[in-house]
């Protein structure tokens, strides 16, 4: 008797495991026939709306005799910064070396007064 039930609810089970796994994928084909559908009226809405717009925009264009220029400036070029090289206002009297002052302090002059460098 025990084996009976167990075997019923083993049959149950597949069942119900087959019916949810139809039932999922039929939603499931379902739904990405809608978004085909959904995508092709995006598709058409939009090709008609950008037809109309063009139009519009000739319109104006050509009501206002507007250029190229006019519509679309030229983008403005950044102005580059002169980067030129700083003269160097200290110098290791052993060996010669500069520094412009600028960036990390060389070891000749790391930790002592500058101003015996000072050229």
């Amino acid at each position: 008797m025990y084996l009976m039930y167990e075997c019923t609810n083993l049959v149950l089970a597949q069942i119900f495991t087959e019916d949810i796994f139809l039932m999922s994928t039929n939603s499931y084909k379902e739904l990405l026939a809608q978004r085909e559908a959904l995508e092709q009226q995006i598709a058409a809405a939009r090709k008609a709306e950008v037809a109309g717009a063009v139009q519009k925009i000739r319109d104006l264009v050509e009501a206002f005799s507007l250029t190229q220029d006019d519509v679309f400036p030229p983008a403005k070029q950044k102005q580059k910064r002169e980067t030129g090289s700083v003269a160097p206002k200290y110098r290791d009297p052993a060996t010669g070396q500069t520094w412009t002052g600028r960036g990390k302090p060389p070891n000749w002059i790391k930790d002592q007064d500058r101003s015996k460098f000072e050229i």
